[in-house]
C-alpha cells in the first residue's frame, strides 16, 4: 500500500543547502537544494513485510542507518524542489513495493493449431506447383 502524502510528511526530514548549476547569484544567495531523509524504521505506516521488501528492493539507496536519501535541485525554487523529492519517494516506495502478478500458463488452442498446420499445408502445395514437371 503506498502511503499518502501526510504520512510521508510526518515521517521525513528535509535538508537544505546551496545548490550549483543554473541560476546565477541566486545560486550563491538562496538555499535551494532539497534532501530529503526517509528513515524506514520510523516509518509508522508501513507494515514489517513491507519494510523487508523496500530494505531488499531498494538496498542500494539505503544508507548505513537504513535511511533513503531523495535529492533534488534541478528548480531555482526550494518549495518546487521539495515536491519533487516527495514525488520522486512516493514513485520510489510504489515502485519498490509493487508485486508482480503470477504468470498462468495456457495452452495453445487447437482451432490455432489446425489452422497453422492448414497455412503450412497451402505454402507447401503453392511451392509444388512452381516446380518443373517430371519426366517420366
Amino acid at each position: 500500500m503506498v502511503p499518502s502524502r501526510e504520512d510521508i510528511l510526518k515521517s521525513v526530514t528535509f535538508k537544505t543547502s546551496r545548490s550549483g548549476g543554473k541560476g546565477g547569484q541566486n545560486v550563491n544567495k538562496v538555499s535551494s537544494k532539497v534532501e530529503l531523509i526517509f528513515n524506514l524504521e520510523t516509518a509508522a505506516f508501513l507494515t514489517e513485510e513491507e519494510r523487508a521488501l523496500i530494505t531488499e528492493r531498494l538496498a542500494n539507496r539505503l544508507d548505513q542507518e537504513g535511511n533513503l536519501h531523495v535529492v533534488s535541485q534541478e528548480d531555482r525554487s526550494q518549495l518546487l524542489n521539495k515536491e519533487k523529492t516527495i514525488a520522486k519517494l512516493v514513485i520510489l516506495l510504489k515502485s519498490a513495493l509493487h508485486v508482480q502478478k503470477k504468470r498462468k500458463p495456457t495452452k495453445i488452442p487447437k482451432s490455432v493449431i489446425r489452422k497453422r498446420l492448414k497455412d503450412k499445408q497451402t505454402v507447401a502445395s503453392k511451392k509444388e506447383a512452381r516446380k518443373r514437371p517430371q519426366l517420366d
